[in-house]
């Protein structure tokens, strides 16, 4: 699964550089043997950002990209949409969206999220958000993807402040950021992805690389 991230992440031109971050001995073992770059870090993070915190306090960039190990569906475009995004200087985080298909509507492992119609995040939920109070059915969902981009301070800030209340109540980091005042401007992709969180999401992933 690793190595369907690595290659994708390696195949954007725009990237100086791709580190794999983790804590465990046996993904070490398996980038080395592979010649990819690796970073081993602390056992003690509780979100991916923690992680990338670490690494950026030893490798200097203008932006950070997060792609998390558990996308094995990640694709080149993913990144590249992203990185555009990232190119304005008003942008300190970013992260990406997609059309939320009919099955992932009601699941609490796809997190949904509202934006403004700036691309601005309004907020990101586990929860069927926006409702349809009137059942109108005219509502368009939106999934988020778990692809993020930060610039330095967004990440410095982000670890100094504690654990926000909606971001433990919904287990969504990114709500530290929203609760803080730090906006998250969001970019709009076709590319749908599967995060594999538990053993279904690994027999659906299974499934749709299989027919690809």
């Amino acid at each position: 699964m690793l190595a369907y991230v690595y290659e994708a992440v390696r195949a954007c031109g725009d990237l100086n550089d791709v580190i794999v971050a983790t804590d465990s001995e046996e993904i070490v073992e398996v980038c080395r043997s592979s010649g990819w770059n690796v970073r081993i870090t602390s056992s003690t993070h509780r979100s991916g950002t923690d992680r990338v915190y670490e690494v950026a306090q030893a490798v200097a960039a203008e932006v950070y990209v997060n792609v998390q190990g558990d996308e094995p569906m990640a694709r080149r475009e993913h990144l590249d949409v992203l990185l555009r995004l990232m190119a304005r200087n008003d942008v300190q985080v970013g992260t990406l969206k997609t059309p939320c298909a009919e099955e992932d509507v009601g699941n609490p492992n796809a997190v949904k999220v509202v934006t403004a119609m700036d691309g601005r995040a309004l907020y990101f939920s586990r929860a069927t958000v926006p409702f349809d109070r009137d059942g109108a059915g005219v509502l368009r969902y939106f999934k988020h993807l778990g692809f993020y981009a930060y610039r330095k301070a967004a990440l410095d800030a982000f670890c100094a402040w504690p654990e926000s209340q909606l971001e433990r109540s919904e287990r969504l980091e990114q709500l530290r950021f929203l609760e803080n005042g730090v906006e998250i401007h969001v970019a709009e992709t076709p590319f749908d992805t599967v995060g594999v969180d538990t053993e279904e999401d690994l027999r659906r992933v299974e499934s749709i690389l299989g027919h690809s």
